[in-house]
């Protein structure tokens, strides 16, 4: 998951995280094919992600008869394919500003598809009932004070940060070298098993710190509260290296391949035009994640009962 600047799958399936292997060069041949109406979508490894593209494209098979191609392409990555046709949209991205300059400013390979209606946030959570406890933990100066707590195996003495994907480009490893945090980051791996750990931890009522972001169906499971960094400011995060601040709130936005969004008819018209709450996904995502629907058995359901949402994206 991109968060690091001030800008944060084949058949769509859940997946274990963003740590997935690149299928660029594996992505649909159907994409922008001339007088297909056939779409690709790039599908990101993290449930929300996934719950957007399951919706997407329930609605455009049966509302407007499209063929979806759905492909997994970690983040950076995507923007490639996107660029050069492989696939036709992204419909969450949280902030890849290099990739912006190029490929939308510079080459104009890309055009904005507007806003997701979703904002996302990324920050260092601890269980509520620990916070409960312990009500200073929720401030990163204190943090220290609770290291020791903290400690697993795999954290090597110190108090353990745990991070999903080794894939996601965060700014955790900087952020404890620059506050002087006597904490390791541990990568869980994925997404999934950075939820079954977290999981794990919740039902055995342990202290953890973790790295996690909202929109998130889990919140709902376990309760977290958010640690208090240093105050974002524009520009804080510009050098990776030097960061020593929060994350943003992302508004999270869509991203067309530019001949698609002219020449995509309908299908185009109507990605631009998804737009959705935060509720709307996790409601999604919890059904696919926790319930264990398939995406298209969790889409089915979510159109069935939000008509007046969806039918707006196709007017």
């Amino acid at each position: 998951m991109r968060v690091r600047t001030t800008a944060a799958v084949a058949s769509l399936v859940l997946l274990t995280g963003c740590g997935a292997a690149d299928m660029t060069k594996q992505a649909s041949p159907f994409a922008n094919a001339q007088g297909s109406k056939t779409v690709t979508l790039s599908v990101q490894s993290w449930v929300g992600a996934q719950a957007n593209v399951a919706v997407a494209q329930y609605l455009l098979e049966h509302e407007l008869g499209y063929r979806v191609d759905t492909v997994q392409v970690d983040e950076v990555p995507a923007w490639d394919a996107l660029s050069q046709g492989r696939v036709d949209a992204i419909l969450e991205d949280w902030g890849h500003p290099e990739q912006e300059q190029r490929y939308v400013d510079d080459k104009k390979t890309i055009t904005r598809g507007g806003e997701l209606g979703v904002t996302g946030h990324i920050g260092w959570y601890v269980p509520t009932y620990f916070a409960k406890q312990h009500p200073d933990v929720t401030n990163w100066k204190n943090l220290d004070k609770y290291a020791d707590l903290m400690r697993t195996a795999e954290s090597g003495g110190k108090g353990q940060l745990m991070d999903g994907s080794p894939s996601y480009v965060t700014n955790d490893k900087a952020l404890v070298a620059n506050l002087d945090l006597d904490y390791q980051v541990v990568f869980a791996g994925s997404e999934a098993a950075q939820i079954t750990q977290i999981r794990q931890f919740a039902k055995e009522k342990k202290p953890f710190l973790t790295y996690w972001y909202a929109p998130q169906w889990l919140f709902k499971k376990v309760p977290m509260t958010e640690v208090k960094l240093p105050a974002y400011k524009e520009g804080c995060d510009a050098d990776p290296a030097k960061v020593a601040c929060a994350y943003p709130h992302t508004p999270l936005e869509k991203y067309l391949n530019s001949d698609f969004a002219r020449s995509g008819g309908k299908a185009a018209a109507f990605l631009k035009k998804f737009r959705w709450t935060t509720e709307d996904q996790n409601e999604v995502a919890l059904m696919i994640a926790d319930q264990k629907l398939t995406p298209e058995q969790a889409a089915k359901k979510w159109v069935e009962g939000h008509e007046s949402t969806w039918r707006t994206w196709l007017s």
